[in-house]
């Protein structure tokens, strides 16, 4: 069942590689509970497919990152970019995007998370296993309130643009 307008996201573990110590977290990868997160917050949520991935890497993280104070000023609290991939690697696209304190590179490594989303995608034809469909969403504190869904092999609803318009 895909998630909906209206729904609750559903319980979950994301990780995110951090660069810098901070109170609660130590370098490296950090697993969190995603309704610990959530949790009186307005969060922009995009996935995608992988990184390093061309449309993923030339324009959907980009946009994000380059429209990241308009869609603060318009009361997002954080920016989430979900994926298909281990800690490590999001971490470094992370670093290779500029995306670093802009948006959390947020690791779904098995898929768990996207699959609970009714989210996840078959991209074995191209070697890459389960993977994440392209969306983006706005959730406020826990609950879907926006979810722009991309059909196979588009992207034209879950970009920066699309999300700052819905605000």
């Amino acid at each position: 069942m895909t998630i909906k307008t209206g729904d609750r996201l559903p319980e979950g573990k994301l990780a995110e590689y951090i660069e810098v110590e901070t109170a609660g977290c130590s370098l490296g990868p950090n697993t969190f509970n995603v309704s610990d997160l959530v949790k009186g917050k307005t969060i922009a949520i995009f996935g995608l497919p992988g990184a390093y991935t061309p449309t993923c890497s030339a324009k959907h993280v980009p946009g994000y990152v380059a429209h990241a104070d308009a869609l603060k000023a318009k009361g997002v609290d954080e920016i989430w970019c979900i994926s298909v991939n281990d800690a490590f690697v999001m971490g470094a696209w992370g670093r290779d995007q500029k995306a670093t304190g802009i948006v959390r590179m947020m690791a779904d490594g098995n898929a768990d998370f996207s699959k609970a989303l009714g989210l996840s995608a078959d991209f074995s034809q191209f070697g890459m296993g389960t993977r994440s469909q392209r969306y983006s969403m706005l959730v406020k504190d826990g609950v879907v309130t926006q979810l722009n869904i991309e059909a196979p092999g588009k992207f034209e609803v879950s970009n920066a643009e699309t999300m700052l318009g819905q605000l």
